[in-house]
């Protein structure tokens, strides 16, 4: 298939021939551990390096023999979808001592290994880089020992490092998201969802504790997810006195007729004094006080098992292939580095400023420094700690303050998972800022039919976990009816609009901006949040309901690729949604390790359709006995999904045979991911806060008026930043014939995918090769964790 063309190639400059790299995993296990094994190895391979396993961590590196092996391209098939650590993992006494490391260095100068990719917590990093700088001194007192010949200490001078965080409690700063978190939230969230219907069927309260001995994170995040009534986490004990506040908050809420409480407890739960807080108090003070019905719930080692999620797959395949590039572009004089996540890029920061960082939150929290605590753990954790107590706990009506402005709130465009947590962020956020909020049903559709009523802080109670919209949603738009919706938003005295939809919500707020030349009823603030599964909004690298339709895609891919497990040779063309926009093909491609996938942006004809035939029928052969080959909707008109599937039937015959299968609208359905929860719930309530912003700064002479620019935006995700855009400055990024953006980061992650199906191809390294420094504080826009 044909290329973008790179700022950099990177084979051409790159290469590890003669290199010899090791990937171990270490301490505790995480989801997506294999998959960022398996780009280590395959992109290792592809450079021409020689990659080793070093099986059961540093104890194997301390043991060798048959510990460290040499890994081979299908030795690493099938593991993408499989949880925990193929190539185990175990803690390491004698790794902490001088002998041990010494036995450790004897081990891998043996195998020629001067390049190590090790995948663990702080602790683990920590290690390595202490293994780094000993390094010199371990190889002199091995020649000393007559261990190894003199010329050796020249040969293997210098042992690079790079580090890749894998840990389910996102307990590492530096980075917005380590390997394995989102994976766990997806267990929390299923186990909560299932526990709030017999909660409810009963009338009970239940406190959960989730993982999370030194980092709320899991917690925190869980709670925002679900709607917990009530969190308690490490780095912000309760005030004293909690254990009344919280009793309240639970009468309250049912006196409010809601019929169950939860209450989710981390593992390391303290209160002011530093004294631990369990579960069981927590159940007996609640039973205690108020006599609820109440059970307990430890959700353990569940957190840490099962299949790893799609959002983890992309996150591991991506730190693994940067990984690489890091190895080979280091020097004797570079630092050891880990590869991490900022906003939706891969950055490389010094290993031990983020591990001193890191241990500066422990500090703080054993020095009762608690509100520090939170500050060091990163942007990213303070944010979901104000989202939640936003969100959760409700001031009185007495301390509300009054705007006396009216905002409304809509659903536009085909439903998409998480819409119903950005409307209940927004309608709870707008609540305490002082606004009346009114709910319009079915888009533009109801309001021009005046489908438009109040909505309280207890109507949206329990909206997070429900898929599609219940607001109802329509695709019309409203120019035709313009007349009508403005004579609505006279008689509701509406003074501004928040849109929460697709490509249809882009071009609604583009109409209604352009109707504010003969409608004074438009000249209000509106702001416009992305939710659509096919992600083709422009102005933003991710929409509300993408991560959600890349899971389904992902897990019924999996369970395709078993159906065929323990046949013959089988490949599988698989049909995804999103229009003319190719994300989830691609991204739902590289998650599900597809051996290609077909979409519009790139185009292809008949010789790349022969040529990937030719490529798949050599794999068969010699190696994988499945295939897998996405192809989005309407990537061609004439290369459908039929051709494609007759295609592969002919030209495989004697070597597979084909399956075909269209996804449909269950990439639509289902309950959202934890990921499109809290995206929708945090952006949600920075777009009211805009909308706060903005209503205040237009009212004028007794009136809101906003006709420039930007007082009409979209709420978007670019890069590390979340950022305002007007609309109308879209209008030149954007191809609307085709409803997808002109430009889309994705496309640089197509010759990812293709390298790791073993395809010789260039790859774009423009945005890697920079080491940055850890920021304690970055700038106020950019708390825009990719992840929640």
């Amino acid at each position: 298939m044909a290329q973008p063309d790179g700022k950099k190639i990177f084979f051409e400059n790159l290469s590890g021939a003669g290199k010899a790299i090791a990937v171990l995993t270490s301490g505790g296990d995480a989801q997506g551990m294999n998959a960022a094994v398996r780009a280590v190895v395959r992109m290792g391979l592809y450079v021409g390096a020689k990659v080793y396993f070093i099986h059961e961590g540093y104890q194997g590196m301390v043991d060798g023999g048959e510990n460290i092996r040499e890994a081979t391209w299908e030795g690493v098939s099938s593991m993408l979808q499989v949880g925990g650590t193929v190539i185990g993992s175990a803690r390491c006494k004698e790794f902490r001592t001088h002998e041990g490391r010494l036995k450790a260095a004897h081990n891998l100068v043996q195998h020629g290994i001067t390049n190590l990719c090790v995948i663990g917590g702080d602790g683990s990093l920590t290690g390595a880089n202490l293994f780094r700088e000993e390094w010199s001194g371990l190889l002199t007192e091995l020649v000393e020992q007559g261990v190894i010949e003199a010329d050796a200490v020249q040969k293997y001078s210098a042992l690079h490092i790079v580090g890749m965080v894998g840990s389910i409690d996102n307990d590492f700063c530096g980075t917005d998201m380590t390997i394995g978190t989102d994976s766990a939230l997806h267990r929390i969230i299923e186990v909560v969802d299932a526990i709030m219907t017999t909660a409810q069927s009963h009338q009970r309260t239940f406190v959960l504790e989730v993982m999370g001995r030194h980092c709320g994170y899991l917690a925190l995040v869980s709670a925002l997810a679900c709607g917990a009534d009530w969190v308690l986490i490490p780095e912000m004990p309760p005030e004293d006195g909690w254990e009344e506040k919280m009793c309240q908050k639970l009468s309250a809420n049912r006196a409010g007729m809601k019929r169950l409480n939860i209450i989710i407890v981390a593992e390391g739960a303290i209160d002011r004094n530093t004294k631990p807080i369990t579960t069981d108090y927590v159940k007996n003070l609640v039973v205690k006080c108020l006599g609820f019905d109440t059970r307990v719930t430890i959700l353990g080692h569940v957190q840490r098992g099962g299949t790893p999620s799609a959002f983890d797959r992309i996150l591991a395949s991506r730190m693994g292939v940067e990984a690489v590039l890091a190895l080979l572009e280091t020097t004797a004089n570079t630092p050891a580095c880990v590869v991490s996540l900022c906003g939706n890029q891969s950055v490389r920061l010094p290993l031990m400023e983020c591990v001193q960082m890191t241990q500066e939150v422990q500090k703080a929290m054993d020095e009762k420094r608690f509100e520090e605590a939170v500050k060091v753990r990163g942007r990213s954790f303070e944010n979901n700690l104000k989202t939640y107590k936003l969100l959760a706990h409700r001031k009185p009506e007495s301390e509300l303050p009054t705007s006396n402005f009216n905002v409304a709130v809509l659903n536009v465009g085909a439903p998409a998972a998480g819409m119903n947590a950005a409307v209940r962020s927004a309608i709870r956020v707008g609540i305490s800022e002082g606004h009346k909020m009114l709910a319009v049903n079915d888009g533009f559709e109801g309001f021009y039919k005046g489908q438009i009523k109040e909505i309280k802080w207890g109507d949206v109670g329990g909206w997070t976990g429900q898929g599609g919209s219940l607001l109802g949603t329509k695709r019309t738009l409203p120019a035709k009816h313009a007349e009508k919706i403005a004579e609505q938003m006279r008689k509701h005295n509406i003074n501004a609009l928040l849109v929460i939809g697709g490509f249809e919500a882009l071009e609604c707020l583009l109409q209604l901006y352009e109707a504010r030349a003969t409608y004074e009823e438009f000249c209000i603030p509106m702001c416009m949040l992305p939710a659509t599964i096919s992600n083709n909004v422009p102005g933003t690298d991710l929409s509300i309901g993408a991560d959600t339709a890349l899971n389904a895609i992902v897990e019924t891919c999996d369970r395709i690729k078993q159906s065929a497990s323990g046949t013959k040779r089988r490949v599988f063309i698989i049909e995804t949604m999103g229009g003319y926009c190719g994300y989830l093909a691609t991204v739902g491609g590289l998650a599900a390790g597809a051996d290609a996938a077909y979409i519009y942006e790139e185009p292809f004809d008949i010789k790349d359709l022969q040529a990937n035939v030719e490529h798949l029928t050599e794999k068969m052969k010699t190696s994988i006995q499945r295939g897998l080959v996405l192809r989005n909707e309407n990537s061609n008109e004439n290369y459908t999904t039929d051709f494609i599937y007759q295609l592969y039937s002919e030209e495989g015959k004697g070597v597979f045979d084909c399956r075909k299968n269209v996804l449909g609208h269950m990439q639509q359905g289902g309950a959202p991911s934890p990921f499109d929860r809290n995206f929708g719930t945090k952006i949600s309530a920075k777009a009211m806060q805009w909308i706060s912003k903005k209503l205040v700064e237009t009212f004028r002479q007794g009136r809101v008026f906003a006709n420039s620019e930007d007082s009409c935006c979209l709420l978007g995700m670019r890069r590390r930043a979340l950022v305002f855009q007007p609309v109308v400055q879209l209008k030149d990024e954007t191809d609307f014939v085709h409803r997808i953006p002109k430009e889309q980061w994705w496309l640089k992650l197509r010759p990812l995918m293709k390298i790791l199906a073993k395809y010789k191809t260039s790859y774009d390294v423009s945005d890697s090769g920079q080491l940055e420094h850890v920021e304690r504080n970055r700038p106020k826009e950019s708390d825009a964790s990719v992840a929640m």
